[in-house]
């Protein structure tokens, strides 16, 4: 079987969940025989080797603009995939819905992981939302199999769009057996900080949290990492509210030290609102962490409502209220780190992620 990979920035080019999903994928389904080829973005690699653990790497070029480059490298990548002989292309990111006609038109078979609502996400005013409206819903329709990461996405499509998609979930890491170390530059001690993880942007709702935050009063400190790769007056805004309490870390691109804050925080603020099952909330979920977390419907399917977590409503007295409620009750802090990683279940497995995702492309392709 011969497959596909488009819509990331590329392996081994991990930056986000796109990445991260497409390496965790293809080392695997390597190992399981299949011929796996990636789609990288040239300008972001140094080199340019053509096999990389078992996974063939194609670099395509694309024009150096924030809002055009990615449709831009997948038009161009959908058009390097005829006359190649793919069994079938595995497409991430809902904004590459119209871009299905070209492997349709070809006879290819196709699926596309969509990830989130990104129509409703407060970046993507006016034309941009309403393109990643019309792009998810022609990916209904040019799509031979539809990927949702969580049950409440499916409901979303069956809803928005009139249409069933397979529900198969993004993986956790495996660290349940590794210790990490707070960097001592930090000056943070176990169990004495709260951690928000995520870029910062309007839609993570670091504003909201910080605000609950300040009305605490806490003697704990607040610790924000994440940041924005380019000038953002909503982001600065932010920023300008560091103090010895709000510390901004910016982003933290060893993943020991990262672990470590996550493991050694006394608990982990998930302010997340439109995404699906979210790589963030899971990496603190296997670090063991303590979850206040916005009151979604994904949040709640993840920690299977009020089982493996907190909530708060989208307000900051909510916010204020339920962080002083868990410092009041430590051993109820405790008793949810405890429990927590209970919740990974083999639906957040990446052997069996890859297993679903194996299957899927089986069924469509009858390989």
């Amino acid at each position: 079987m011969k497959i596909a990979i488009i819509g990331s920035r590329g392996y081994p080019y991990v930056y986000s969940g796109y990445e991260t999903f497409v390496k965790e994928l293809a080392e695997r389904l390597v190992l399981k025989g299949v011929d796996v080829h990636v789609y990288c973005h040239k300008n972001l690699f140094h080199s340019y080797p053509p096999l990389v653990k078992g996974i063939n790497l194609h670099y395509i070029p694309t024009i150096e603009k924030k809002s055009l480059s990615q449709l831009v490298h997948s038009t161009l990548c959908m058009l390097h995939t005829l006359g190649k002989g793919y069994d079938a292309l595995l497409v991430v990111n809902a904004a590459n819905g119209p871009l299905g006609i070209i492997p349709k038109l070809a006879g290819t078979k196709t699926l596309i992981n969509v990830d989130g609502m990104e129509w409703l996400r407060p970046k993507w005013k006016g034309l941009g939302a309403k393109y990643f409206y019309f792009a998810a819903k022609m990916a209904t329709k040019l799509y031979d199999l539809i990927i949702t990461d969580a049950d409440a996405m499916r409901m979303v499509y069956l809803k928005e769009f009139n249409k069933d998609s397979t529900v198969i979930a993004y993986g956790a890491p495996d660290i349940s057996s590794q210790k990490f170390q707070l960097n001592p530059e930090w000056k943070l001690e176990n169990n004495d900080f709260y951690l928000i993880v995520g870029r910062l942007i309007p839609d993570n709702n670091a504003d909201l949290l910080i605000e609950g935050y300040i009305k605490t009063a806490s003697s704990k400190k607040l610790v924000i990492v994440g940041d924005v790769p380019y000038a953002d007056e909503w982001a600065s805004k932010l920023k300008s509210l560091k103090s010895e309490n709000i510390i901004f870390l910016g982003y933290v691109k060893k993943e020991p030290e990262l672990m470590a804050l996550y493991q050694h925080c006394f608990v982990y603020l998930h302010g997340h609102e439109f995404g699906g099952t979210n790589p963030t909330m899971l990496k603190a979920m296997a670090s063991n962490c303590a979850i206040l977390a916005l009151n979604t419907t994904f949040n709640q399917e993840m920690l299977q409502n009020d089982s493996f977590g907190v909530f708060f409503d989208k307000l900051p007295s909510s916010v204020t209220q339920q962080m002083t409620t868990l410092e009041a009750q430590p051993e109820k802090v405790k008793q949810l780190k405890a429990k927590v990683g209970k919740a990974l279940t083999e639906k957040y497995n990446w052997d069996a992620i890859t297993e679903s995702y194996l299957s899927a492309i089986k069924n469509l392709t009858r390989v």
